[in-house]
């Protein structure tokens, strides 16, 4: 009895799934088994919630040299409604994205608005790709209040899915309403779904510096699993520059 396997690399991120493949010669029975096992996989791995694509996209464009930025607005810039907020953010991405231009650099953006929270004032989270250079040129741009930076953090307590639910905190205005949106050049998570042999399981390779998930279980219906992980050789922090080496002094004979 076959299976099948679904695999999403986003970035650093990778996501596996397998469950059953139906079968025509199935009974009812088993047929209402493995479609319920194939829920809880489309559940896992289709993206049913927000947060969850969220997550994806934010693991395939943005690491811990990138930015996490609050923007705020001060008394004369506050606007009055969601509309003008937005307008407000495109006229600061247009100015963003002159000044990389100028310099040659990229700029790959995505964002939120709120105001449903606190002291309901409007404001933004938003995740900017790094170029070194950033934090002076962004608070000269921004100019309708404050501007608070926050370093990306890829750990067991902080990482893409913490960040992505609490960008996704507030309920939408009207449903169906994206509660983001980003520049049209971020990455695309790459997915890809196949049959494998039935006896196939997934395996956390033993470098991956993190976990995040592991479902693992046997049902009357056939085996289910799911796995998340970071892979190898990706910066989860970034550290205090080494200290220079003293060269040690030749003793004279």
């Amino acid at each position: 009895m076959a299976k099948f396997k679904k695999i999403i690399v986003a970035g650093p991120l990778v996501v596996e799934c397998i469950y059953p493949a139906p079968n025509p010669r199935d009974s009812a029975g088993v047929r209402a088994g493995k479609k319920a096992l194939s829920s809880a996989a489309q559940q896992q791995m289709n993206l049913k919630y927000a947060y969850q694509k969220l997550e994806l996209l934010i693991a395939a464009n943005f690491g811990v040299r990138d930015l996490y930025v609050t923007l705020t607005y001060d008394d004369a810039h506050l606007p009055r409604n969601r509309a003008e907020a937005r307008a407000a953010m495109r006229a600061f991405w247009k100015r963003l994205r002159k000044a990389r231009k100028e310099k040659g650099q990229e700029l790959r953006y995505l964002y939120v608005t709120e105001h449903k929270h606190g002291e309901g004032r409007w404001h933004h989270h938003a995740l900017i790709n790094g170029t070194g250079e950033d934090y002076d040129l962004i608070r000269r741009l921004w100019g309708q209040g404050g501007v608070e930076f926050k370093q990306l953090r890829i750990d067991r307590d902080k990482n893409f899915e913490t960040l992505a639910r609490y960008l996704c905190k507030e309920q939408r205005d009207k449903a169906g309403l994206r509660l983001w949106s980003g520049s049209r050049n971020l990455r695309k998570p790459e997915r890809e779904c196949f049959r494998v042999p039935n006896d196939t399981q997934l395996t956390i390779p033993r470098n991956a510096p993190i976990t995040f998930n592991n479902d693992n279980r046997d049902t009357l219906y056939g085996h289910f699993q799911f796995i998340k992980y970071l892979a190898a050789g990706w910066e989860t922090t970034i550290g205090p520059r080494p200290k220079a080496k003293r060269r040690r002094r030749r003793k004279r004979p």
